[in-house]
């Protein structure tokens, strides 16, 4: 991990002071202040303490109700947020998180909450990788390093009819940044279905220096036999064609031959602490008829690096009669995560609620 001044740290740098100071948002703190933890007097968890008082679990949770936008940080920089730990309930593809860095109207990151969380298809499956980890029971958990120098904001809104419930927690330091930090990104896109002979794209309309640092895609076969023959490919600052291609997207993904545990001849889910292939959803011979995976690849070791801009997209190519490849028409929806100079470039807009609806 690259050292932020202090602000983040690997193994190697632990032992080194620092004049960082460390801070942490949840409710039972909404501000972040020093020394004003648990001090709620009314809360999610005040009947439960009402024997208890002060000082016991009062505001361990808040509810977000249908429509509304909740502001989980409004932090005033420079600092870096270090981890961000949250436990959502209600639909996670409805459930919008924005961040926005140094007063930007712009966000940097929107994206639903399960898919930023590697969690796309709104059911639990369990991860360990270095950036992200997904914990029992429904535990989100992300160790990006995200420096900012004036501002801070992130807010979830809940799309959805119903109420929900969120339990997080947002763990940072207060601290310069170097001069060369770049700003944290994430940008969801979803396509349904992906229209005959198309390229998926995963990311584009990028602009400003930076570098490509990761990809999750929640992928859903709409037709029988082997799908991940479609090759990634990487435009890097103009370019016509690819300067970075794939050879196939399960090689993309660090693994190779369909993912395919040779002894069981099922599709072998792996999770490591760069690449995985943490969840498959199998046919249930019911209401479950397609196979659906998530899948993740992080660029932690081999940061894809552009000077102006970048425009990533991967093929959706399966097998047909004749050893010919068939172009699918799968349901597929991808987080893209990098980091870039300011300003942000304006994100396409996010589907409807029905549109980001798991169907």
């Amino acid at each position: 991990m690259a050292r932020f001044d202090g602000l983040a740290v690997d193994l190697g740098h632990l032992h080194l002071l620092s004049d960082a100071k460390s801070r942490s948002i949840s409710a039972e703190n909404f501000a972040g202040a020093k020394g004003r933890g648990g001090m709620a007097t009314e809360g999610t968890g005040a009947g439960c303490a009402r024997e208890l008082g002060q000082g016991w679990k009062i505001s361990p949770s808040v509810r977000i109700d249908g429509g509304q936008c909740f502001e989980i940080a409004d932090i005033a920089g420079p600092g870096a947020i270090q981890h961000i730990w949250m436990t959502p309930t209600g639909n996670w593809r409805h459930a919008i998180l924005r961040i926005y860095w140094d007063g930007q109207e712009q966000p940097s990151v929107e994206c639903p909450v399960g898919d930023f969380f590697a969690c796309g298809w709104g059911e639990y499956a369990q991860l360990s990788s270095l950036p992200v980890c997904v914990n029992p029971g429904s535990a989100f958990n992300c160790y990006w390093p995200m420096p900012f120098r004036r501002r801070c904001r992130i807010t979830l809104t809940n799309l959805a009819h119903d109420a929900m419930t969120l339990y997080y927690q947002v763990d940072y330091a207060l601290g310069e940044a170097p001069t060369d930090a770049a700003y944290f990104h994430a940008q969801f896109r979803r396509s349904n279905p992906l229209p005959y002979k198309a390229v998926y794209t995963i990311l584009d309309g990028v602009r400003g220096k930076g570098q490509f640092v990761g990809t999750y895609l929640a992928w859903g076969v709409n037709n029988t036999g082997w799908w991940g023959e479609g090759e990634i490919k990487f435009y890097l600052d103009g370019d016509e064609w690819p300067s970075i291609c794939g050879t196939g997207t399960e090689d993309y993904f660090c693994g190779s031959y369909n993912f395919e545990n040779r002894n069981t001849r099922q599709y072998q889910e792996f999770t490591t602490p760069y690449a995985g292939l943490p969840q498959v959803i199998r046919p249930d011979g019911v209401y479950r008829s397609q196979t659906r995976f998530g899948l993740y690849r992080w660029h932690i070791t081999d940061p894809i690096r552009f000077e102006e801009d970048l425009k990533v997209t991967i093929q959706a190519l399966g097998w047909r009669s004749g050893g010919r490849y068939l172009p699918l028409q799968d349901d597929i929806a991808s987080v893209a995560y990098w980091y870039q100079a300011l300003p942000t470039a304006p994100f396409p807009a996010l589907p409807e609620r029905d549109g980001l609806e798991i169907i």
